[in-house]
């Protein structure tokens, strides 16, 4: 079983999606390990968001990331970070494969609804910055 960490973002949050985001999560097969509904602050966000500190984006997408609430969720399965990836779509609505995630209630590049960690070394970062001893949950 791998884990990785999701957020959903406030646009999707603010728009009344968070019960849609958690149905397919668990279509999918995922098991929710740990869950968090939070208003981040601003040096939060940029605490999460420091890899991009240098990117132009960073200062948008920060402000953003800290204007609503969000949900940060840990989530379970065999190749769980693939398939949340798989599910999430492209970052770019626009792209983003028909029936996932972001195509479906992303609205922009910035605003695409959701987060999902990129490879294991990040879902452990991810995942720690957020959930204090989700480590030590078992595995199934």
């Amino acid at each position: 079983m791998e884990k990785t960490f999701a957020i959903i973002k406030p646009d999707a949050v603010g728009n009344g999606h968070i019960g849609k985001v958690l149905s397919r999560i668990e279509d999918e097969g995922f098991r929710i390990v740990a869950m968090r509904m939070l208003h981040l602050t601003r040096g939060e966000a940029e605490g999460f968001y420091a890899v991009h500190r240098e990117r132009p984006f960073f200062g948008s997408l920060t402000a953003y990331m800290s204007s609503g609430p969000v949900v940060t969720l840990v989530l379970e399965r065999d190749d769980a970070i693939p398939h949340w990836r798989k599910t999430m779509g492209a970052t770019d609505p626009g792209k983003a494969e028909p029936g996932t995630i972001r195509k479906q209630i992303g609205e922009s590049i910035e605003r695409n609804a959701v987060h999902g960690s990129d490879a294991p070394e990040t879902a452990a970062i991810e995942i720690a910055y957020f959930f204090r001893g989700v480590d030590q949950l078992s595995d199934r």
